[in-house]
């Protein structure tokens, strides 16, 4: 058996016997009297709750519903709500700033809008982005009330075929504005049938305890959600703010987290919390060998591994590649930013020119092209867009690699920063481990000039003698720019948004075109 539809997703875990409690960091949004702890038949009843709500506010199928509100895994049952009613659920991350989320709601022309004050108060105007608002925790002009809305009893369950639009979730929108991807019953429920089958020692089982802190307004948060329950394991633990608090209470043995918030625990990786951890998992940006290291060595396993994942929100996961102790034993060494190879029948990956299009031979970098059946069907409002992405059955990531004489691939760059003969990944790598008061590192290429490496300081000050010492087999580079963490332009999951950090510091183009992006 495996999942079949977001929107009776929970009711056939229960319907599955699976009694996996859930334990968060905090209520859910949604729920805030309830408490932090869940069984699934609790929250398949919370969804169908939501959906009654939704339904009370006046939401119909195909109606599209955007979601903009603080990180947790609430997103997820707002999602599945949507989806009960046959509506398309839109997530949308808070953390985007209000003009960029008045860009994406008017190109979704949602029926409903579902937020909160806190998003309001940065952002009033939000208040006409859609046909109708509600706000999850108080009262506005002009908005629904969510206690007005309790107890609407929802509909019967509307089941769509699996080709038509299922979710809308966006991309990390590192190159600029983000896109919209829209997601089918096909693609996103065949991402969630092959999170849910167990991968032997990879993925978790019936005795593990599996934490997140991941942004679940991101599309993958589904399929993990459905892969991680579907699987029954012993326990599920839940961050949405990024603490690392609820994992004292309930040790995991697996977990899965963004890179960023890998970075924010790692100052706690030796307090015993990660000691019975046998699988991390990240995907999204590289995680810099010192901290793959540091959890590692925190971990008493005796084999833990690292899984990380290269991917896309147009695509899923694409490749893996295991991380082990003895693959970060070499402090300051030059590590490849090898990603892994294709998941076996189900992804591929080929090389190509990016002026003919002809498949390169290993060793040679062009951009990567990739087929996968879980390929999303759109960008909202951006057609065009799309179809020059497409190149027959294949799909252009955006991203420039190159395969390996072992069938394995590196990344390189982002097209669109691409530094000529270097790798901007792998320079980074290296200062951030050759560098230990150095959190982490930009290198941004700039034509005609050598690149500019941008580094965030444990301490706020870096040492010109160790960064010589560190730099001195590596490429010319300018001097560093030491900014304070909070001060670098991020997406929704962390990542450094490199175009707005290179306006910041005016810095002029680089040597990418950025129409792959």
């Amino acid at each position: 058996m495996k999942p079949t539809d977001l929107g009776s997703l929970f009711d056939e875990l229960v319907d599955r016997g699976v009694r996996t409690p859930v334990e968060l960091d905090r209520p859910l949004d949604i729920a805030p009297d309830f408490g932090a702890s869940y069984t699934p038949a609790d929250v398949a009843g919370l969804v169908r709750n939501a959906a009654g709500w939704l339904h009370g506010a006046g939401v119909v199928p195909g109606d599209r519903v955007a979601v903009v509100k603080e990180n947790h895994w609430d997103y997820v049952l707002l999602a599945a709500a949507a989806a009960r009613l046959g509506a398309v659920p839109a997530l949308l991350s808070d953390r985007l700033a209000p003009e960029v989320l008045r860009v994406l709601l008017g190109r979704l022309d949602a029926a409903l809008l579902v937020t909160t004050s806190a998003v309001l108060d940065t952002a009033p105007d939000l208040l006409g982005a859609a046909r109708r608002v509600l706000v999850l925790d108080g009262r506005r002009v002009g908005a629904l009330d969510l206690d007005a809305l309790r107890g609407t009893r929802p509909p019967g369950f509307v089941r769509r075929h699996a080709d038509v639009p299922l979710a809308i979730a966006h991309t990390a929108g590192t190159t600029g504005t983000p896109k919209l991807v829209v997601h089918t019953g096909d693609s996103l429920m065949r991402l969630a049938a092959r999170q849910s089958r167990r991968v032997p020692v990879l993925s978790p089982g019936r005795d593990d305890t599996a934490a997140s802190a991941i942004a679940y307004c991101d599309v993958r948060a589904i399929p993990w959600t459905a892969g991680a329950l579907w699987r029954g394991p012993r326990g599920l633990v839940v961050s949405g703010s990024g603490s690392a608090d609820v994992l004292r209470a309930h040790p995991p043995t697996t977990v899965d987290a963004l890179p960023s918030v890998y970075l924010r625990w790692e100052s706690t990786a030796d307090a015993g919390l990660f000691a019975d951890v046998r699988i991390f998992t990240s995907t999204g940006d590289a995680v810099h060998p010192p901290t793959a290291r540091a959890f590692l060595s925190a971990s008493r396993r005796a084999r833990p591994v690292w899984v990380q994942t290269w991917g896309q929100a147009e695509t899923g996961p694409l490749t893996h590649r295991l991380i082990t102790r003895a693959t970060v034993a070499e402090p300051g060494a030059r590590h490849p930013s090898t990603v892994g190879r294709p998941v076996p029948g189900r992804t591929r990956v080929r090389v190509v020119d990016p002026e003919t299009g002809r498949r390169l031979p290993a060793g040679r970098a062009g951009l990567l092209q990739v087929r996968t059946s879980a390929l999303g069907a759109a960008y909202v409002g951006e057609d065009e867009r799309w179809a020059a992405k497409e190149s027959g059955h294949w799909w252009h990531t955006g991203d420039v690699g190159v395969r390996t004489r072992t069938g394995a691939y590196r990344l390189l760059d982002r097209e669109v920063d691409v530094l000529p003969g270097q790798s901007c990944l792998e320079l980074e790598d290296v200062l951030a481990d050759r560098l230990p008061g150095v959190l982490e590192c930009a290198v941004l290429p700039v034509r005609g000039r050598v690149p500019v490496p941008v580094v965030v300081v444990r301490d706020g000050r870096l040492d010109p003698a160790a960064w010589g010492t560190a730099a001195r087999d590596l490429p010319a580079m300018a001097n560093p720019v030491v900014l304070p963490a909070d001060s670098l332009p991020r997406t929704a999951t962390g990542v450094i948004r490199r175009g707005d950090l290179r306006a910041l510091l005016r810095l002029g183009a680089g040597y990418g075109g950025g129409g792959w992006s």
